[in-house]
């Protein structure tokens, strides 16, 4: 019997091909949960449905009737929610004066203010108090809201946020049988960053901040998900640093990747 048998989960941010909310899910789906995957791209949510026999939905996290919608599809499908996991992003590189108004305005829109509605939206399915059985919120965050990346603030205050939104939901709905936590992967080898992996050099110059010898992947992601949608995990508004002890040390700085890069490449 799976970690997760007879639970069911919702797992937003799952509509590009392999990433990081795929694998989670299909690492729920190997535990025994059923899942509901949702993301923008239904061509892509429908083939994984099809291959792996999950449910599917559209969301549009900046649009607070779709994260609502979407709260209510999960609940009918699945017969409640115990597990609801964001896992959506946008891995924006910007020099700090460079980033425009549009530009922090649709990153607060993703990774704060959508996030906020999300949790609300799950809470409301989760509560005792309105019929819910409890469970588990999972928000997928960033070593980045901990440590430093050169032209990446806009990313990391909101990630930074989330973390924080996430601290006042345990604090508020313990009672309600709700945990809630956030996991922080580092660099991690997801369909967002191989464009980067093709770099020759920059992924290496990386690799000095891991204790542990190597970058991360989505399987390491999804582990520490399993943790925390379990019963037995007796812990709640923490940030798991899931990122092979990068916090103890540091990113590299964009003079220390563009040595590495021409390094590299001569």
């Amino acid at each position: 019997m799976g970690q997760l048998a007879g639970k069911t989960a919702v797992v937003l941010g799952a509509s590009s091909e392999g990433n990081m909310g795929q694998h989670i899910a299909r690492r729920f789906l190997a535990e025994g949960a059923r899942v509901l995957v949702a993301g923008r791209k239904g061509r892509v949510l429908d083939a994984f449905a099809a291959e792996t026999g999950c449910a599917w939905a559209t969301c549009d996290l900046t649009d607070l009737a779709s994260v609502d919608a979407l709260a209510d599809t999960a609940n009918a499908a699945l017969g409640g929610i115990d597990i609801a996991v964001n896992a959506t992003g946008w891995g924006l590189l910007k020099p700090f004066l460079d980033t425009t108004h549009d530009e922090v305005m649709a990153m607060t829109a993703l990774q704060f203010v959508g996030p906020f509605h999300f949790y609300q939206a799950m809470v409301r399915k989760m509560a005792r108090s309105r019929g819910g059985r409890g469970g588990s919120i999972i928000q997928i965050s960033s070593a980045t809201a901990t440590i430093m990346l050169n032209d990446h603030a806009a990313y990391m205050g909101t990630k930074a946020g989330t973390d924080h939104v996430i601290r006042c939901v345990a604090h508020e709905f313990g009672h309600e049988g709700i945990r809630a936590n956030s996991i922080s992967p580092g660099l991690t080898d997801t369909p967002m960053t191989a464009e980067a992996k093709q770099v020759p050099g920059l992924f290496d110059a990386f690799l000095a901040g891991y204790p542990l010898g190597r970058i991360g992947t989505s399987d390491d992601i999804a582990t520490a998900a399993v943790f925390l949608a379990r019963d037995d995990c007796f812990m709640t508004g923490e940030n798991l640093q899931v990122n092979g002890g990068l916090t103890l040390r540091r990113n590299p700085t964009n003079d220390e990747i563009a040595e590495k890069v021409a390094a590299a490449s001569t």
